[in-house]
């Protein structure tokens, strides 16, 4: 999804018209929506008599780079022609394309058929706990992996505060999203209506992120693209690489799980809070 992230940021930056190239995955594709009100490339190529030209790599705070980039586009200007961005051409931040991602997510025909397994009269808490690949990089000192650990301590203190400052008068029940066995989470069991999600699909995981009324994220973008998406209140890990847009709904946890102080108040009040 970043790939894709970077070509709409992108495209809107060159003013260029975005073309939409089909996820990998066909399941991805039904189920994030993203290309419903889009042109696609592979009809433009095959019907349209476009052709493919490919960017070089660029880096994106350089000026020259981009400035490179625009007199490469600009000399294609008359012609049929679709860019294409280098593999994993970086946008760091994201948040550019947040109110675009939301509005087709919520938009697309998939949302026809979601069922979430929240109660309707409940204050639904999701919990993202990144596992599966980084446990063994962590035990193997893999650095990458290293840089995305956060181990259990963090996540229930993290949940803890946000208890303790939560003001609302309905039931709340968590969904731990992660992988693992039940044993593996065994230290979360004193908090009341808290159910283990492990072997629950990855599309339900991310459709129950982005419906609930708040968010805890982990130091990975399968919980981040959620939190983009969402209407509620997210809590995030400070240190990401990622960026957060400056608003009450979003609150910064530090590395010791620790929240500030009245954040909590300002984000339930401006998601029209408290009930």
């Amino acid at each position: 999804m970043a790939n894709w992230i970077a070509g709409y940021w992108w495209a809107k930056q060159f003013g260029l018209r975005f073309a939409h190239w089909s996820f990998t995955s066909p399941r991805w594709e039904r189920f994030l929506g993203f290309g419903e009100d889009e042109v696609g490339v592979e009809a433009l190529v095959s019907g349209k008599g476009y052709r493919i030209v490919k960017l070089p790599p660029f880096r994106e705070a350089n000026g020259e780079d981009l400035d490179l980039i625009r007199r490469i586009i600009s000399s294609y200007s008359d012609g049929k022609v679709v860019f294409q961005l280098h593999a994993n051409q970086p946008y760091k931040d994201h948040i550019g394309v947040m109110d675009d991602l939301r509005r087709k997510f919520h938009q697309a025909k998939a949302r026809q058929n979601d069922r979430v397994q929240y109660s309707p009269d409940s204050f639904s808490i999701a919990v993202h706990v990144r596992r599966g690949d980084i446990v063994q990089g962590q035990l193997e000192g893999n650095s990458n992996h290293q840089l995305r650990w956060q181990d259990n301590d963090y996540f229930r203190k993290v949940l803890g505060n946000v208890l303790a400052n939560l003001k609302t008068q309905r039931p709340i029940e968590i969904f731990l999203f992660s992988q693992g066995q039940a044993e593996d989470f065994a230290d979360f069991s004193g908090f009341e209506n808290l159910r283990l999600c492990l072997e629950m699909s990855a599309e339900e995981s991310f459709l129950h992120m982005v419906h609930s009324d708040l968010l805890i994220t982990s130091k990975s973008s399968f919980s981040y693209k959620p939190a983009l998406m969402s209407k509620g209140i997210r809590v995030c890990p400070r240190d990401f690489w990622h960026a957060y847009p400056e608003s009450d709904q979003w609150i910064l946890a530090e590395s010791d799980g620790s929240i500030a102080e009245g954040s909590m108040v300002s984000a339930v009040r401006s998601v029209g809070g408290p009930d």
